[in-house]
């Protein structure tokens, strides 16, 4: 089966615990090494300047069509203190072109305006599932170059799946959690993943199951919720069953998290992902909403 990501690739310099750590990342590279864990074949959409390694995507049988750009890649800077992030955009490579994937689903993970509404529309009434991440729809800059989220209007039309926290929701929509879900709901989207730190729900038509992570130490959360959005995504397409699906998200996840690496390094092995999916489906709560 086949997976097409959509976003930029990027390279960070994070910082964590006094420590500074340049890596190769974006949502690009964790959702599409991710889906390989899955066995999935990867048609990547992005854009990277000549400063990105991009060997180690073809390494990874990763393929990226037309991504090289004149311009240099999209960077950020990092700075995390347990559970929290505060991002500095360094540099903001060109957009994304798209002409047409015969991929089974489309992963939509924008990190910093690189998917016009234009393409995100093409991309929608192309795909047989599309899930929606979308932080880098909502952030914005200030005269620093420091990141925040600024309310904006999403089309989520033709998205069968959206994974927002709850930062990025009250972007989009206004309210109480359950009243977020389904004001998401009813803007179309089939199933909709609401992730508060280690608290994951999953609203489907009037029921919301949800689970909650193993309450450990946090490392660095860079990538989490594009792992867990790879793995739901690759989970659906392949499984067609959404509370695996839940349940294998979280567990990657978990899994993640639990090697308290850093950077593209965290990213868990399908054996393990398993293991915990096992393990959080019998933990599953669900209640009607």
């Amino acid at each position: 089966m086949k997976l097409a990501v959509f976003s930029h690739c990027a390279i960070d310099s994070i910082t964590l615990e006094g420590s500074n750590y340049p890596q190769i990342g974006g949502a690009a590279c964790y959702c599409g090494l991710t889906a390989r864990e899955f066995k999935f074949d990867v048609d990547l959409f992005t854009k990277f300047g000549k400063d990105f390694p991009h060997q180690y995507l073809a390494d990874n049988k990763i393929q990226y069509g037309n991504a090289e750009s004149q311009n240099p890649t999209t960077r950020f800077a990092i700075s995390i203190v347990g559970s929290d992030r505060t991002l500095k955009l360094e540099n903001e490579c060109e957009p994304i072109q798209y002409d047409g994937t015969d991929a089974d689903g489309c992963l939509i993970s924008p990190i910093y305006h690189e998917i016009s509404n234009d393409v995100f529309s093409k991309i929608k009434n192309d795909s047989n599932f599309t899930l929606v991440d979308p932080q880098g729809f909502l952030r914005q800059t200030d005269s620093q170059k420091n990141v925040f989220l600024a309310k904006t209007d999403i089309d989520l039309n033709k998205v069968n799946a959206v994974k927002v926290n709850p930062e990025e929701a009250k972007c989009i929509v206004d309210g109480t959690s359950d009243e977020i879900m389904l004001a998401l709901q009813k803007k179309g989207v089939e199933y909709v993943l609401f992730t508060d730190k280690l608290n994951v729900s999953l609203l489907v038509k009037d029921k919301v199951y949800s689970l909650k992570l193993p309450n450990r130490e946090v490392y660095d959360t860079t990538g989490i919720g594009d792992i867990f959005c790879a793995t739901f995504c690759c989970t659906m397409l392949k499984e067609k069953d959404f509370l695996w699906a839940l349940c294998f998200a979280g567990g990657s996840a978990q899994a993640a998290l639990d090697t308290k690496k850093v950077g593209l390094q965290k990213i868990p092995g399908r054996r393990q992902i398993e293991i915990n999916a096992s393990y959080f489906y019998n933990l599953v709560k669900y209640r009607q909403i």
